[in-house]
């Protein structure tokens, strides 16, 4: 993907907006009303906390409401998985996700890896785990991946014998364009203002708005927003000889 068409798309991600109808007490016959299109106002631009009801609006700005027995076994999914992150933290050594040793996410580095305790935690993380993700990425953003149905599905065919999971499958994306996306990071962390997504969760973005046929989409509302304009403005221009 152009490094362009990647920035608009989180552009449009972030800033994009939909209209919805919307009748109210002092309008009750409607009017129009703009929302925001997608979840940057709702998880990437808020602050985490220690595993509390904070934490769970976090995991249904992407994934939607829960019901009161969702929200409970959201909870005491974050409780239980709260040491397996601890310790994928541990055996990760301060060192961000894309720049961990392969084996750490292959089954020939077993036991004690951090691909291992991502395996626990998908099977903690109760019945709901896209949530619990979310609230673990936004906690941990430069070392656990936020993954979603879509997203799983769009990865496996990629993976390869002896991946722990398609974790994997980012790792070696991440590795093999590690240049562009440290240039997409510090572009959409000037741009923007309001957050600054590592290169995992602007994978996740970028590979999310793909898999659920939003990407062109996306880029349309980011190429209408004055934050691409200035992107434009701060281009290297090319001369004609």
């Amino acid at each position: 993907m152009p490094v362009d068409t990647a920035v608009a798309a989180v552009l449009g991600y972030a800033r994009g907006r939909r209209p919805l109808w919307f009748r109210s007490f002092d309008q009750p016959q409607g009017h129009w009303v703009a929302l925001p299109a997608f979840g940057w106002t709702r998880f990437d631009t808020l602050t985490t906390g220690p595993n509390g009801d904070d934490d769970v609006l976090l995991g249904e700005g992407l994934h939607g409401r829960l019901d009161r027995p969702g929200w409970s076994d959201v909870r005491r999914a974050l409780t239980d998985v709260a040491p397996l992150a601890a310790a994928a933290e541990e055996r990760a050594g301060g060192l961000p996700f894309w720049e961990l040793p392969d084996d750490q996410l292959s089954v020939l580095g077993e036991p004690g890896t951090v691909g291992a305790a991502f395996r626990e935690i998908d099977r903690a993380s109760g019945d709901h785990p896209g949530h619990v993700r979310a609230v673990l990425h936004h906690q941990r953003p430069a070392l656990v991946p936020h993954l979603t149905r879509s997203t799983r599905r769009a990865l496996l065919p990629h993976s390869h014998e002896g991946d722990l999971g398609v974790e994997a499958v980012v790792h070696r994306e991440l590795r093999a364009n590690a240049e562009t996306f440290a240039q997409l990071e510090d572009r959409v962390a000037t741009l923007l203002g309001d957050a600054r997504p590592a290169r995992l969760r602007l994978h996740d973005i970028l590979l999310w708005l793909a898999t659920t046929l939003r990407l062109t989409h996306a880029v349309a509302l980011g190429t209408a927003t004055p934050e691409w304009e200035r992107h434009l403005g701060t281009r290297p221009a090319v001369t004609s000889r």
